[in-house]
């Protein structure tokens, strides 16, 4: 049955409409409200909204926190892109061209912290860095290194870079996996070329495997960096609640602070669009420096 081109559109619109429905609701509706809500005095519970302006946007740029929680958001940004990046990028390639015979095994034990809850996950490296009963003092005494052992959590120099280890390795085998999937797409001819010609394995990978999976590291870039600067307060907020003395506060841990501990509903309204604005304003740059032609051999 051959289908005008206003039916194709008809059915179309019947199919994506659902989704469009809930991404009003749950994303385009929260977004619209928290920008409204951010220019009222407001304690969540109240049925009384001050309106007061810009003035919680006045109070964002003279609040010290913010300041600090915008450093270690970036912080997060930075030190987990470059750890799960390199690890991921270093197992992908050996998994795909070592011809290592558990590799299926491998993937699995590498994905699985993928599909730990969050909690889980922040419950668990709470005990590694335990200062008494953790592993990492444990073995650090257990080598001879008692002096380097430390509450790595209640340190606050080590209490921010203590934080990125969970999460990069929590992050490694989804973008292996995509990693994975690129470079097993690559033709093996190219590789045997460069080989005959003289490459090294090194060249092989800078020249060929990295130039092909850039559209794959493109986006595993974007994605760590959106989810650090939306999701690193879950793990903030497990174990370390921001401490101490904030120095592991981030935007979406100072947030919640102040509304639902603090009852300012208006300024962690506020907050909030700041963190929009900030993610989208990175995404942005990221997608104009990480842009390149495409490649084909």
């Amino acid at each position: 049955m051959v289908q005008s081109k206003t039916q194709k559109y008809l059915f179309l619109a019947f199919c994506l409409m659902p989704t469009f429905i809930l991404f009003l609701v749950f994303t385009v509706y929260p977004a619209v409200n928290g920008l409204y809500l951010s220019f009222f005095e407001w304690s969540g519970t109240s049925a009384v909204k001050d309106f007061i302006g810009l003035e919680h946007y006045k109070k964002l740029f003279n609040d010290s926190v913010i300041l600090k929680s915008i450093f270690n958001d970036y912080f997060f940004v930075f030190t987990k892109v470059i750890g799960i990046m390199i690890l991921s990028l270093f197992f992908a390639v050996a998994l795909t061209q070592l011809r290592i015979k558990e590799a299926p095994f491998y993937r699995v034990v590498f994905f699985f912290p993928n599909i730990m809850s969050v909690v889980v996950i922040g419950i668990l490296w709470q005990f590694i860095f335990d200062p008494d009963i953790g592993l990492i003092n444990g073995l650090l005494t257990a080598i001879g290194l008692e002096s380097w052992t430390r509450p790595w959590l209640g340190s606050m120099e080590w209490a921010l870079p203590s934080l990125v280890l969970p999460a990069v390795w929590a992050g490694i085998g989804l973008f292996m996996l995509l990693l994975m999937g690129g470079i097993m797409n690559v033709s093996k001819s190219l590789y045997e070329s460069a080989e005959i010609d003289g490459a090294s394995e090194w060249q092989q990978f800078w020249n060929i495997t990295v130039p092909l999976i850039w559209p794959q590291i493109k986006t595993s870039i974007i994605y760590i960096v959106i989810t650090s600067l939306n999701g690193s307060f879950v793990i903030v907020q497990i174990m370390t609640n921001g401490g101490p003395g904030n120095a592991t506060e981030v935007m979406g841990s100072y947030l919640y602070e102040k509304a639902f501990e603090d009852f300012q509903f208006g300024y962690g309204a506020a907050i909030g669009v700041l963190i929009l604005a900030v993610s989208l304003v990175t995404v942005l740059i990221l997608q104009f420096i990480l842009k390149r032609e495409k490649v084909e051999y």
